[in-house]
């Protein structure tokens, strides 16, 4: 009977020792996530953060105005004046002259925010940057706060935020998005402190950040239905909570009375009417929506790449290329989009193959962590990234790195809970995490450059111009819009009318081929044409049909950057032999 015992009791201890090592590992897994938190001093950490979002935005303070930046600043300086009446003039923005109330789609507490730094610094291009490098930090830090509570590693998911392409090179602008996503952040904190309080104050500070969140981008709005949502799941039934969340709907619902009042139309419903008309027209089938979305998914949150060998099993990712690949033929030919560039390429194709399986493995990571915790902070996270994700891929006019922007901080602390969770399997030693978020950050101040790099040439392009057409006193027409236009009207030239304005003998015709919404003359009706070239060759670059490249928008191709030789950014300057009108591109 002892004999037969004896390898039971052997069986139990070999057991036992395994059940020991486990439990000693998690422990020193634990202590390892919990590191962020024992070793180093939250207020010190807070400090270092905004420190180190400073000094990576800080080299580009003095980037100019490109895409969208002049419609916030004109509104801007508008409000100046007329601080009841923001929208209250027009300007040629597409084809012809229209109201501000009809071209912009964004609300205006951004270009208010603008206005109070801007009336000041005579509208310098670094105070203003300087300016919006407050919402930066508070984004940086406050997915450290939210990460807090969410995660062991804190500080991996305030960093992996900071380094992620998307979010670098979108703090460079002073368009609304940034601060629309400092404002998110904060609300969240604010709700989820009133949630474990029931402190009245948080409610109501959340709920008025919300407002004032949706009506620096509409995008605010979906605040509303995710912590309601959220909310409900914690508590598991309806509480005097919900009531706070009509205080912003009553906000949007007298924004949207206002604006039918003062300019004819109400703006937030517009937004929405013209996102689906011009998706209709312009925008890709679902397949190539979803599929461009999952490329920008991947690409502006970079790390999930990087640190997949961390983070999934090997056959994970290699089921997330083989689905990728077949996709990323499908938007390289062109066969499920509508994009302008000139498609076909190889190496287009094999970097879509890598940003379309990072965009697979970040949504994975939403559902891997539901089912792993079960709780409402999961779901929080999930339905913020799959939500995001959903609005920018088959919603939006558009796939481009803004509308993807907001899902960052939230893949952020997914990631540090996924790392975490590895740990219970496996330790990783420090550098296998810190050389893909080293390698992410360099990306991003690389695409900064880049970025940097185009909107100085159209500066520069607008002065050579004016330098060159000065000595004439002909009247100088330009096509193309965003930063070229704003510096081309700044030098005196004009933007061309195609309604209202016709072309006579003598006149100068500039146009730019890497922009938007440009006219054409007719080579016949040129009595000269000049090219101008500018170098801008970084081996990377964020907008260029020629490379696939959409940052601010797919229509210009299905990546958010792409890597490579980057073509000249080129204008032609022509001097009109006859009378004539212009048709569109």
């Amino acid at each position: 009977m002892h004999k037969r015992l004896q390898p039971a009791r052997q069986g139990k201890g070999k057991n036992a020792r395994k059940l020991q090592e486990r439990v000693a590992k998690k422990s020193r897994a634990s202590q390892a996530a919990g590191s962020d938190r024992d070793r180093l001093p939250v207020g010190g950490v807070r400090l270092v953060l905004a420190a180190a979002t400073v000094v990576c935005l800080l080299p580009f303070v003095g980037k100019p105005f490109n895409i969208d930046d002049p419609l916030f600043i004109w509104a801007a300086k508008q409000v100046v004046h007329h601080p009841t009446d923001p929208y209250g003039f027009s300007l040629v923005w597409y084809a012809t002259e229209m109201p501000m109330s009809h071209i912009t789609k964004n609300p205006p507490l951004a270009s208010y925010y603008a206005a109070m730094i801007g009336a000041w610094t005579n509208w310098s291009e670094v105070a203003l940057h300087l300016a919006f490098l407050i919402p930066a930090v508070v984004v940086v830090v406050g997915t450290y706060e939210l990460a807090r509570e969410l995660t062991g590693r804190p500080l991996l998911a305030a960093v992996l935020t900071l380094a992620a392409p998307g979010f670098l090179v979108s703090c460079n602008s002073v368009m609304c998005d940034v601060p629309m996503l400092a404002l998110w952040m904060v609300c969240v904190l604010a709700w989820r402190k009133g949630l474990s309080s029931g402190q009245a104050p948080y409610f109501v500070v959340s709920a008025l950040l919300i407002a004032v969140c949706a009506l620096t981008k509409y995008f605010g709005a979906c605040l509303i239905p995710l912590l309601f949502a959220y909310s409900i799941y914690r508590k598991r039934r309806l509480g005097y909570w919900a009531l706070y969340l009509l205080l912003p709907v009553a906000i949007l619902i007298g924004y949207q009375l206002w604006t039918i009042q003062q300019y004819d139309e109400g703006l937030l419903s517009s937004a929405a009417e013209y996102a689906q008309v011009v998706r209709e027209e312009k925008a890709p089938s679902m397949l190539g929506g979803l599929l461009t979305g999952l490329s920008f998914a991947g690409g502006c949150m970079l790390p999930v790449l990087l640190m997949a060998p961390l983070l999934f099993r090997r056959l994970g990712i290699v089921i997330a290329f083989l689905l990728a690949i077949p996709g990323a033929m499908l938007l390289a030919w062109n066969i499920v989009g509508t994009t302008s560039y000139a498609h076909g390429q190889t190496w287009v194709c094999a970097q879509l193959a890598m940003f379309i399986a990072a965009g697979i493995l970040l949504l994975a990571l939403a559902v891997l962590d539901f089912r792993r915790h079960r709780d409402a902070e999961s779901a929080l996270l999930g339905a913020w990234v799959l939500g995001t994700f959903v609005f920018a891929a088959d919603l939006n006019w558009t796939v481009n790195a803004r509308t993807i922007l907001p899902l960052i901080p939230a893949s952020a602390v997914l990631i540090a809970r996924r790392v975490d969770a590895c740990e219970d399997h496996r330790e990783f030693a420090k550098w296998m995490i810190a050389l893909p978020v080293v390698a992410s950050l360099a990306v991003s101040l690389w695409l900064a450059f880049a970025d940097q790099t185009m909107a100085r040439s159209a500066r520069q392009a607008a002065e050579m111009i004016h330098r060159r057409t000065e000595s004439t006193r002909a009247r100088v027409f330009f096509s193309g819009h965003w930063g070229f236009q704003y510096y081309m009207e700044e030098l005196g030239a004009q933007p061309i009318d195609v309604v209202k304005q016709e072309l006579a003998p003598g006149d100068i015709f500039v146009r730019p081929q890497n922009n938007s919404n440009n006219v054409s003359i007719p080579p016949e009706g040129m009595a000269s044409i000049e090219p101008l070239e500018m170098d801008v060759n970084r081996w990377i670059y964020p907008l260029s049909f020629q490379m696939g490249a959409g940052f601010y928008s797919s229509v210009f191709g299905p990546l958010p950057f792409s890597f490579g030789r980057v073509p000249p950014e080129q204008y032609t300057i022509g001097v009109v032999k006859a009378n004539l009108r212009y048709r569109g591109d």
